[in-house]
Order: structure tokens, then C-alpha cells, then sequence
């Protein structure tokens, strides 16, 4: 050998998720995949170009990973990332927040530069 590490002997180091998950995003998941269409296989996060400051979080039952998907493996079911939004979505974490009034996806995003008044949308 000529002195260079075996390639094959190298453990492979997994990356990690570009979006973490909290228990109670991932129990959210879970409840949405009791209830879905036939033929759903997961849910899909993607950030849509709309609202006021550019970029939206949308959160869609998927019947078919598309390429370049990230895939996430939750206890209640599968998780995707479009692939043309993860480089907006690199280290954000994905949290399931209700009170008396509201419930929804709440996202901590550090590549988000600005949002809407509103919160609908954000930019990077």
C-alpha cells in the first residue's frame, strides 16, 4: 500500500438532516399520516415563492419522492424536503406550536434575513 488510509475501512459519517424536527413537529407528522389520502407516502416541506417578502413554508401530502428530495425517516411516517428549497432551509429547526387560537408549523430558520409583517413569507 502506499501509505493512504483504505477507503473502505473508513466508517461513513451520516449527514445530518438539513431541517431538525421537534417531538412535537415529529407527533404532527404522525397524526397527518392517520388521517391521509390514499396513495400519500409522506409529507413534503417546500418553500413556494409567494407573499410579500418573497419565500413561503408549505407543508403538502407527497405520493411520490421527486429527485433531489432530502428524506427524513420519522416514527410516524416520512418527512421530504424539496430539493430546490434546502439550501433556504440548511439548519432550521420545525416545530408544531397551538394555543386557543392558532395552530401550525413554526420554523426557526437562521438563513431567513427578513419576514412579512405577518409572518406568512420570508427572504434570504
Amino acid at each position: 500500500m502506499s501509505g493512504q488510509a483504505d477507503i473502505r475501512s473508513d466508517p461513513v459519517r451520516k449527514r445530518p438532516a438539513a431541517v431538525i424536527l421537534t417531538p412535537a413537529a415529529e407527533a404532527r407528522i404522525a397524526r397527518l399520516m392517520a388521517q391521509a389520502p390514499e396513495g400519500a407516502i409522506g409529507v413534503r416541506l417546500s418553500t413556494p415563492r409567494r407573499g410579500c417578502s418573497g419565500l413561503a413554508y408549505a407543508v403538502d401530502y407527497v405520493t411520490g419522492a421527486s429527485a433531489g428530495d432530502e428524506r427524513i425517516e420519522t416514527p410516524g411516517g416520512l418527512f421530504f424536503i424539496d430539493g430546490a428549497s434546502v439550501l433556504y432551509l440548511v439548519g432550521s429547526t420545525m416545530d408544531w406550536q397551538e394555543d386557543d387560537f392558532t395552530a401550525g408549523f413554526v420554523f426557526a430558520n437562521p438563513n431567513a434575513r427578513g419576514s412579512c409583517g405577518c409572518g406568512e413569507s420570508f427572504t434570504v
